[in-house]
């Protein structure tokens, strides 16, 4: 596949200089967030992780997918990320060395979500009969 995805679906591949600003700024977030600087109510006691940041082509946008790290709700942590999104990029801009410092845009992640639903279903009794030959054989008699 080329550097641009593929023609069906138009979709772009990050180039080098995306993901590596991506982790730069993951990095320098989760030093950040150890500092335990915040102050919202929303995050206190709230242990959260940053799970992936996409930079924008120009490197001036950054999505930042947040989860909290025990169970919690999601969309209340990034938003309540978002409300310290200016705090965070002047934080930001004192650890990394970048041209321009991205303004941050924090997005619930719900892939660990999505990969237990995942787990479950194969985990299901209908699932495994599908899935092991030998359960299925023993089904026929």
């Amino acid at each position: 596949m080329s550097r641009h995805g593929s023609p069906q679906t138009g979709a772009k591949m990050p180039s080098q200089r995306q993901l590596r600003a991506g982790e730069l700024i993951r990095h320098a977030l989760v030093d950040i967030l150890q500092r335990k600087e915040l102050r919202d109510s929303d995050l206190a006691g709230v242990d959260i992780t940053i799970t992936e940041v996409r930079a924008s082509p120009d490197l001036k946008n950054a999505r930042v997918y947040v989860a909290p790290l025990a169970q919690g709700d999601k969309e209340k942590v990034a938003k309540a990320m978002n409300r310290c999104a200016s705090f965070l990029r002047g934080q930001l801009g004192r650890e990394i060395e970048m041209k321009n410092t991205p303004e941050l845009r924090f997005v619930a992640d719900d892939r660990f979500d999505q990969a237990s639903r995942i787990d479950d279903l194969l985990a299901s009794p209908s699932v495994k009969r599908d899935l092991d030959p030998g359960l299925a054989d023993e089904g026929d008699d």
